[in-house]
């Protein structure tokens, strides 16, 4: 007896990199506890290989959102007029990985929760409980984008691993609709052919997983370290790092208030007791305290400071 044909509105995605079965896999079923270990951990190299090798797609993309006029450091401390935003868009494991870079940002680099935004298939919800037909809908983040009041300035990263995911793409084109100037950009871990409305095709070439088809895989930890890379360096080149210290991160727990002052220290070379009050003489802002500490301020005149020359310490303390 023949095997039924497929609807035609189930396409058959069996040619896709990441549908495909590994073949130095093949006998996962049959492995002991090690077994299994050695055969995820050892694809895992692949992830950090693919991200290395879309080094050049991952510097345009991130080139176009931090270009002048676009993505800035303006907002935050200075209370300046705020810039453009980095939007992420997907569903399952890729709109989870989205909303996760998203929401480390405000607490690591004290930018306003709305500079870079999730927004994942089937709404807050879906991060705990699956919720994957919602991905089908090509038109399925418009009331997202459409509330959020999309400009020329704002950016739209789509991520779907397979690269075919209809709500993914079709945020790329809603984007174009709401905003024909703002930059979109696909993050995929197969090889596809550019799609529509896409300015920045990244592929992570991470081929097919230990267990077919599960992108939660290789696929997933080169989409996070992917996103890792691309929000860290746009805070890098928005001024919010010094030397390699978090110096703008929010102090809202004893753990990052131990940090705040560490990092005062490191760079004023005060001890931890000074550092301390001068954490709280600035407000639990890392960033007000150093400029309080090395020009001789008080904190009013310090976030005074850091609103004339903006949010990189160098310029601010007469370094650049």
């Amino acid at each position: 007896m023949s095997e039924p044909a497929l609807s035609p509105s189930v396409p058959d995605r069996g040619r896709i990199d990441t549908e495909q079965r590994n073949i130095r896999a093949d006998g996962l079923d049959r492995a002991d506890v090690r077994g299994c270990l050695d055969l995820l951990t050892g694809e895992d190299f692949a992830a950090v290989n693919a991200v290395r090798s879309a080094q050049g797609a991952l510097e345009a993309f991130i080139r176009a959102v931090a270009a002048p006029g676009r993505f800035s450091a303006e907002g935050g401390d200075g209370g300046q007029p705020m810039g453009g935003r980095l939007i992420y868009v997907g569903a399952g494991t890729s709109g989870r990985l989205g909303v996760l870079d998203a929401s480390e940002a405000p607490p690591t680099f004290c930018v306003p929760p709305g500079r870079i935004i999730g927004i994942i298939a089937g709404g807050d919800g879906a991060l705990r409980v699956s919720s994957e037909g919602k991905e089908d809908d090509l038109r399925g983040a418009e009331a997202e984008l459409r509330a959020l009041g999309l400009t020329d300035r704002d950016s739209v990263l789509a991520i779907a691993a397979g690269g075919t995911t209809p709500y993914a793409l079709g945020a790329m084109m809603l984007a174009k609709e709401l905003a024909p100037g703002c930059v979109t950009g696909l993050l995929t871990c197969s090889r596809v052919a550019w799609p529509a409305a896409c300015d920045h095709l990244i592929v992570l070439a991470t081929g097919p997983e230990v267990l077919t088809g599960s992108t939660r895989l290789k696929a997933g930890t080169a989409t996070k370290l992917a996103l890792n890379a691309i929000s860290t360096t746009l805070m890098v080149q928005a001024g919010r790092v010094h030397e390699n210290l978090m110096v703008d991160v929010k102090a809202s727990n004893a753990k990052l208030r131990d940090r705040a002052a560490r990092v005062i220290s490191q760079v004023t070379g005060v001890g931890r007791d000074e550092a301390m009050t001068l954490l709280d003489a600035a407000g639990g802002s890392a960033k007000v305290a150093i400029v309080m500490q090395q020009l001789g301020v008080t904190a009013a005149e310090a976030r005074a400071k850091i609103a004339r020359h903006g949010p990189r310490l160098r310029d601010v303390l007469g370094e650049a």
